[in-house]
């Protein structure tokens, strides 16, 4: 019996997340939790708190790795571990970034170049680390996460529009090139998200983003992300694809 009960863990499906604890990332885990997926969670903070909660909604055993995957090493590392852990990974999901703020003339080197680090650089080594371990499955699932900053131009955000911009086209090649190994690679590109990213918006820009800007009139939630990932991830026929979920945001012109 305990040798069943062993290889029956062995087949359960493992899902990473990186940011995955907080904000969209731990509504995506919650979600996954509920779909019976093993978790790995990759965080600057690890939060093991969460073990119990994510184990309470379906998930047999979550591995929460403090790591900054702004270093290649780091990438190679977190991707070794999930395998030690469970012997395999079916889904590696990118939300670990967080706001660069600054125009052309207010960016910071520093800045700019960190900003590659941890929205691009890390999503190359993670899906290049990842890639054969997925192959080792029937199928796949890659998912990259943009933002609405990175569909239309922006002000005082430079870096953070460039490097989301990348990343659909960064799935879309992807999804090509891993396509025949059944691994399918999406984007999805979230809107205004009230997670601790918006805490440095002033009264005013929310009055002004909920009454002018967005045309469903409200914030969005961590889990309104969370679910089309879900989906993403359940759908075995949507590959290449770029899904914004911005209240209608970006939609028009003006």
């Amino acid at each position: 019996m305990k040798t069943k009960k062993v290889s029956m863990e062995k087949n359960k499906k493992v899902a990473m997340i990186t940011g995955g604890t907080q904000g969209i990332g731990l509504a995506t885990a919650r979600q996954m939790a509920e779909k019976g997926y093993n978790l790995v969670l990759v965080a600057r903070n690890r939060r093991q708190d969460l073990v119990e909660e994510l184990k309470s909604l379906g998930s047999s055993d979550v591995l929460i790795l403090e790591a900054d995957l702004i270093d290649e090493s780091a990438c190679a590392e977190v991707i070794a571990a999930a395998q030690n852990k469970f012997s395999r990974i079916d889904v590696l999901i990118h939300l670990a970034g967080g706001a660069v703020p600054g125009s052309l003339l207010e960016v910071s080197p520093h800045s700019w170049y960190k900003a590659f680090d941890i929205h691009l650089h890390a999503a190359f080594h993670l899906c290049r680390f990842a890639a054969p371990v997925l192959r080792s499955n029937s199928e796949g699932c890659i998912i990259l996460v943009s933002s609405a900053a990175g569909i239309r131009g922006v002000k005082n955000a430079l870096a953070y529009a460039v490097v989301k911009g990348a990343l659909p086209q960064m799935a879309r090649s992807l999804a090509f090139e891993l396509a025949d190994d059944s691994i399918r690679v999406n984007c999805i590109s979230p809107g205004v998200i009230r997670t601790r990213f918006q805490d440095t918006l002033s009264p005013e820009q929310v009055k002004n983003n909920i009454d002018n800007r967005i045309p469903l009139h409200r914030e969005g939630v961590p889990n309104d992300v969370a679910q089309v990932i879900g989906m993403l991830v359940e759908n075995t026929y949507i590959t290449g694809e770029n899904i914004v979920i911005d209240g209608g945001l970006t939609m028009r012109i003006a």
